[in-house]
């Protein structure tokens, strides 16, 4: 990852992302998430949980530790003395790259929360909890990706995510999921009721994909590789979409006939066109279609978009 200079352009749209992302990623737990006690894993989704228990137990930890106690624990407070000791521990095993940015981001959110739960309070903006639990992880979903384009992440769970994958084998996609699923087995524990798991997957699931869509672009391109005798028939239709693509030498491996291949990346509604005209001049061709994660170079992402 490559640092930007100092109130460079790139510097401003940056940490332009990351204060946004922040401030989208506190409005989507506060008015979605949080009243409704769903816990959909990291470091807030805890807090979550700890909030609550508070407040179910706080009279008996006052007659345990004396009156005098706060009458709430923000949640706020609770994530950010859970992201301080976490982001010490990331700087320390994965090195000085873990990045400024991830500091400000989880700051920024903890700060952004901590504002709007003491104004707003823990009401519901909507009174239907599948409804805050699809716009509460839109809001944390595209918060985050606007986050993790500049090369950060918003803390927390993250990096035991990071750190136990670094030690391991275990993709870090997988730990995410790993670490999530038990923050959201800790709220089924915690608050006896099998619907705030289940709806706290729901959010995981919808946080996941419009992360990658935020990344890698909201657009769905596809990856064709073409296998066919009338390749030059089918190179000449693609080019007249106005599209580009590379000719491949391959060998059967069964016949060990020579081959070319076509490779090429398109837009959903010209897969279509394209399957189209190959029935029409050469039935017997063989396709293979693939989700393009991300497709950078001319006519698609520009390569200096990228971090």
């Amino acid at each position: 990852m490559q640092s930007e200079k100092f109130l460079s352009k790139k510097w401003f749209i940056n940490y332009t992302q990351v204060v946004s992302g922040s401030f989208i990623i506190a409005a989507g737990f506060v008015f979605f998430i949080s009243p409704y006690r769903l816990a959909p894993g990291g470091v807030y989704g805890i807090s979550i949980v700890l909030h609550y228990l508070y407040e179910m137990y706080h009279s008996t930890l006052e007659s345990l530790f004396g009156a005098g106690l706060p009458d709430n624990l923000d949640i706020s407070v609770a994530a950010l003395c859970m992201d301080i000791p976490l982001c010490i521990i990331g700087v320390r095993l994965l090195g000085k790259s873990f990045g400024i940015k991830t500091i400000v981001s989880f700051i920024a959110i903890a700060v952004f929360t901590f504002i709007m739960e003491n104004s707003w309070g823990y009401n519901a903006l909507v009174d239907d909890v599948m409804l805050s639990s699809i716009f509460g992880a839109v809001c944390v979903g595209l918060g985050s990706g606007l986050i993790f384009r500049t090369g950060a992440t918003s803390g927390g769970t993250d990096v035991v995510s990071m750190i136990f994958s670094k030690q391991t084998s275990i993709p870090l996609g997988t730990m995410v999921i790993i670490v999530d699923s038990c923050v959201v087995l800790m709220s089924f524990v915690a608050f006896q009721d099998i619907k705030i798991p289940l709806y706290s997957f729901i959010i995981i699931y919808i946080i996941g994909r419009i992360v990658n869509a935020a990344v890698y672009g909201f657009r769905n391109i596809k990856t064709l590789i073409i296998v066919s005798d009338k390749h030059e028939e089918i190179a000449q239709f693609v080019l007249g979409l106005e599209r580009g693509g590379t000719i491949l030498y391959g060998e059967g491996m069964y016949t060990g006939n020579k081959k070319k291949v076509i490779f090429t990346n398109v837009n959903p509604k010209e897969v279509n066109l394209i399957q189209q005209h190959i029935r029409d001049v050469d039935p017997e061709a063989f396709i293979t279609i693939i989700d393009a994660g991300m497709v950078v170079g001319e006519g698609f992402r520009n390569i200096h978009d990228l971090i």
